[in-house]
């Protein structure tokens, strides 16, 4: 198995490209569902993609969480991912999904600072806890956010758990695939922004989740983070929830009753 072929998901998923117009579709009407409770293309940096969408439960706010998208850095946005709002809804919690810049346009560096001035945004703006959820690239940056020094004190403060779904955490190995044509990573950077080589925050809950039936390397690099964080003394876990795979395994998301939804609301 090449490294390519290692972080290639759609190549082995039946039906793969049927998940991005799903997605999409789904989201849309969920947007729609919600009249005035949907906030969207809410600005939080200068740049085009700085902006994100926030949806409000009905009554007061217990909270807020932050879904932080997928799409290996260089792809997708903020519009596909609006249902998976509807499990944290339901709990009384509002929900945040930012767009950030893409690679090769900005450095994966860069993509990081987005998001914390994303986090920023939402707790300038909304009281009460933030807690942090993010699939495959978005894991990676959820949990860059759960690392020391990323966020300003008074907002990591307000982080009660973070929740990293199929994230890549040891960032060395891409720069051997052809990704990295896009994504311009060198070792400097990729020991920089991986969270598996960086200390967490002290004391802050992290789960580490991952579909059973993901690729080899998706598993390797959950249990890598899970070990090394494990080794500083943080209350970590990992999940390797059964028969998923790197599509599906965000679903339980829009569910009241869900598994990731009662994870990230633990």
């Amino acid at each position: 198995m090449t490294l390519d072929d290692a972080y290639e998901n759609a190549a082995h998923i039946d039906g793969s490209q049927e998940y991005p117009p799903r997605w999409a579709k789904e989201a849309q009407a969920f947007r729609d569902s919600l009249g005035a409770r949907a906030q969207t293309g809410v600005r939080y940096g200068p740049t085009p993609r700085q902006v994100l969408d926030f949806f409000e439960p009905t009554g007061v706010s217990r909270g807020t969480v932050m879904f932080v998208h997928g799409g290996y850095w260089h792809m997708l946005d903020k519009s596909c991912w609006s249902h998976l709002a509807a499990g944290c809804l339901a709990h009384g919690r509002a929900f945040a999904v930012p767009s950030y810049p893409l690679a090769p346009d900005a450095r994966i560096a860069a993509i990081t600072r987005s998001v914390a001035a994303a986090i920023e945004r939402v707790a300038d703006e909304v009281a009460g806890p933030i807690r942090l959820i993010g699939h495959s690239a978005g894991g990676h940056l959820v949990a860059r956010m759960a690392c020391e020094g990323v966020l300003p004190g008074a907002v990591a403060d307000r982080i009660r758990r973070v929740v990293p779904i199929s994230g890549v955490h040891d960032l060395a190995p891409l720069i051997h695939t052809r990704m990295n044509d896009t994504l311009r990573l060198d070792e400097a950077e990729a020991a920089a922004e991986s969270p598996a080589c960086l200390a967490p925050r002290p004391g802050l809950p992290v789960t580490f989740w991952v579909g059973a039936g993901e690729r080899p390397e998706f598993l390797r690099q959950t249990r890598l983070a899970a070990e090394r964080w494990a080794a500083h003394g943080a209350p970590v876990a990992d999940i390797y929830e059964a028969g998923r795979h790197h599509f599906d395994v965000i679903d339980s998301l829009a569910r009241p009753d869900g598994a990731l939804t009662r994870e990230v609301l633990r």
